[in-house]
This record gives C-alpha cells, sequence and structure tokens, in this order.
C-alpha cells in the first residue's frame, strides 16, 4: 500500500489518498474537491473513509463522492446525511492486496475512528504529535479520548507510523510517553 496526503482547507486538514494497485480509499476529503478527484484520477476508488463528521473532514464528502462513485462510510455515534456504511469497531476493509482495519477511538467525538493498514495508522483527530484531539467540541469527551489513545493506539508497537487529521506525522513511540 502506497498513500498520498493532501492538505486541504483553512484549517489544514490531512486528507488521505490510500493505493493498493489500481484500487483506492480516500480518507477525509475535507475540501478542495477537485483536487483531491484529480489526485485520484485513474483509480477505482472503492470507499470514502471518514474518520469522523466535523466539516473540516467532510466539506468535499457530497463532490467527491458524485465524481468517484464510491460508498461512504463512517461510525454511526457521527452518522451524518449522505453516508452509506456503518463502520464497527475492529472490522477489516479489503482494498487491492491490503487490508484496513476501523479502530473506534471515541473522544474527540463519540464516532471517531481510526484506521490501521499494516504499520500505518491514519488517527484523525485523535493522536497528533505531543498531544490530542480537541475535546471541547458537543460530544468530546476527554476522558474518553485518553482512554482511546491508552487501550487502543498504545497497544500498536512503536514503530507504528501515525498520521494525523492535521499536521505532520509521528510514530506511536513517540507519542507513548505522553500517556
Amino acid at each position: 500500500m502506497t498513500f498520498e496526503r493532501l492538505i486541504v482547507g483553512g484549517l489544514g486538514t490531512n486528507c488521505y489518498i490510500l493505493k493498493s494497485g489500481n484500487i483506492g480509499i480516500i480518507i477525509d476529503p475535507g475540501a478542495e474537491a477537485k483536487r483531491i478527484i484529480g489526485k485520484a484520477s485513474g483509480l477505482d476508488i472503492i470507499l470514502i473513509l471518514l474518520t469522523h463528521g466535523h466539516s473540516d473532514h467532510i466539506g468535499a464528502l457530497e463532490e467527491v463522492k458524485e465524481a468517484v462513485g464510491a460508498p461512504i462510510a463512517i461510525h454511526p455515534f457521527d452518522w451524518i446525511e449522505g453516508c452509506d456504511i456503518e463502520l464497527k469497531d475492529n472490522q477489516e476493509i479489503k482494498f487491492g492486496e491490503d487490508e484496513l482495519i476501523v479502530i473506534h477511538t471515541p473522544g474527540h467525538t463519540p464516532g471517531g475512528c481510526c484506521f490501521l493498514v499494516g504499520e500505518i495508522l491514519f488517527s484523525g483527530d485523535t493522536l497528533f504529535p505531543n498531544g490530542y484531539g480537541n475535546t471541547s467540541f458537543s460530544g468530546g469527551d476527554e476522558q474518553a479520548i485518553l482512554k482511546s489513545i491508552r487501550e487502543r493506539l498504545l497497544a500498536l508497537p512503536d514503530e507504528t507510523e501515525v498520521y494525523p487529521g492535521h499536521g505532520k506525522s509521528t510514530t506511536i513511540g513517540r507519542e507513548r510517553g505522553l500517556y
């Protein structure tokens, strides 16, 4: 699996396009639909995954869905209009030669999810370098996000690369000492 990171929108949201052969998955199309669609050109996009339902992660969702024709998947606790598939904790999603595992990580939102492909974690707004996602929004819960990080994410190997919803990447090993 390879992937491309696009920084989109005014809040610098990371949108990821995962590739396994000619099969693709888009994670968090937050803005700049035409740019996302252009980067996904030539791929058979089978799914649009949402780490959570905040507007900076879904701003281009409708236009991207229309262009690529793929269903949208989100955890039911963050369900938004236009979604097609409910994600479940530990759900396995095959794409090309690869497999993605859904990890439900409530805290930033009730339905927040991270996606693990091998030793690469797409953490949405759950885990960032040196910190975690804002829990002051409606539905946010600081104790829940800390539990999600400690019990679900820190259970991963230190070398697991973490690609968050905003900003630069890190590793589980670098973040372990903070929690």
